[in-house]
C-alpha cells in the first residue's frame, strides 16, 4: 500500500559528496518499502526548516530528517508538538539520537524502519525556546565548537583536525564560568569550566558513557564540576572511565523538570545538539514530555 507522499529532508550542504542522481536513488529505496517520498537535498538549516514547515502544511503523513544530530534537531524543531511521526536517517558522524533509540545506522535498514517501525513518544529538552534532542552545554564545549568552525572556515582544516586544535586551545585558556543554578526549589552557586544538561539521564560511568537508557523519563539531567583544574578534569574523565564518577568530589549530578542558569554575563554561548547559539541570560531550561513521535523499531515479539 502506497501512502501519500512523505517528506524526506536531507542535509545536502554537509560536504557528503552526494551523486547527482542520489535523490532519485533514495526515492527508489523508499518506493521499495512501499513509501512515496518527496526528497529535498537542503543546502542550509533555513531550507530544512522551511521545507519541514511546508510539509506539515501539506499534511505529510511522515516527516523524515537525514543527516547528523544538528540536522535531526533542525527538522525536529518544526515537527515537535505536531503529532506527525518523525523518521530519522542517521547520516552523520556520531548519530547519538538514533543510537539511543536503537534506530539502525545503515541506510537501507533505517529506510525500512521508517516504513515498518512504530511511533514512540520521546521527550524534548528546551532552552530559551530552542529545543535539543540530546543535550545542551555551556563553557568549554561551545568555545571549542566556535573555534573549530573558525578553523574550518579560515584554514580549511578537516572537522576532526580542527576540533583537536580547538580542544588544545580551549584547555590552554581554560576559562571558568560562575553560575547560579536554580532547580528543585534550591540554588547552587558553582564556578566551573562546563555545565552539561541532558534530555533525560546520561550514563556517566563505564564503557557506555554518553548513552541514555531512555528518552521518555520526563527529566532533565544536570552535570557540573566545581572548580576542577586541568588535572582535575583529567581525573574526572578517568573516574568516569573506570565507573567511579559517583565517588568523585565536587561533581554534581542532579535531575529536574526545569531549571534556571544565571551568570554575570548578559549573553552566553550555548550549545544545543552541537550547534552554538548566543542567548540572553538567565537561561530557562525545561523538559517537554512526550513532545515528539519518533519512528523506532517495533518490539521483537517473543
Amino acid at each position: 500500500m502506497i501512502l501519500s507522499k512523505i517528506a524526506v529532508i536531507i542535509n545536502g550542504g554537509a560536504g557528503c559528496g552526494y551523486a547527482p542522481d542520489w535523490a532519485q536513488q533514495l526515492e527508489a529505496k523508499f518506493a521499495a518499502v512501499g513509501l512515496d517520498a518527496a526528497i529535498t537535498l537542503a543546502q542550509s538549516g533555513a531550507e530544512m526548516i522551511a521545507t519541514a514547515e511546508q510539509a506539515l502544511r501539506d499534511g505529510a503523513p511522515i516527516v523524515v530528517a537525514g543527516g547528523g544530530d544538528g540536522t535531526i534537531n533542525a527538522v525536529a524543531s518544526v515537527v515537535v508538538g505536531s503529532g506527525t511521526p518523525f523518521g530519522v536517517l542517521p547520516l552523520g558522524t556520531l548519530n547519538h539520537f538514533a543510537k539511543d533509540l536503537n534506530i539502525p545506522l545503515e541506510l537501507d535498514a533505517a529506510i525500512a524502519n521508517v516504513a515498518q517501525g512504530v511511533p514512540h513518544q520521546v521527550d524534548v529538552g528546551e532552552v530559551n525556546g530552542r529545543i535539543f534532542l540530546n543535550n545542551s552545554s555551556l563553557g568549554l564545549y561551545p568555545d571549542i565548537v566556535r573555534d573549530r568552525e573558525k578553523q574550518q572556515r579560515r584554514l580549511g582544516r578537516g572537522k576532526w583536525l580542527a576540533f583537536s586544535w580547538a580542544l588544545v586551545a580551549a584547555l590552554r585558556r581554560y576559562p571558568f564560568l560562575s553560575v547560579q543554578l536554580t532547580l528543585n526549589d534550591a540554588v547552587h552557586a558553582r564556578r566551573t569550566p562546563f555545565v552539561f544538561i541532558g534530555n533525560n539521564e546520561y550514563l556517566m560511568e563505564g564503557l557506555n558513557i554518553g548513552e541514555r537508557e531512555r528518552l521518555d523519563g520526563g527529566q532533565l539531567s544536570l552535570y557540573v564540576a566545581q572548580r576542577p583544574g586541568r588535572l582535575g578534569l583529567l581525573k574526572l574523565a578517568l573516574h568516569a572511565l573506570f565507573g567511579k564518577l559517583s565517588q568523585a568530589k565536587d561533581f554534581d549530578v542532579l535531575t529536574a523538570t526545569d531549571l534556571e542558569i544565571a551568570t554575570r554575563h548578559r549573553r552566553l554561548r550555548v550549545a544545543t545538539d552541537g550547534e552554538v547559539t548566543v542567548m540572553n541570560t538567565p537561561l530557562q531550561y525545561r523538559i517537554r514530555p512526550a513532545a515528539l513521535d519518533v519512528i523506532v523499531p517495533a518490539p521483537v515479539k517473543e
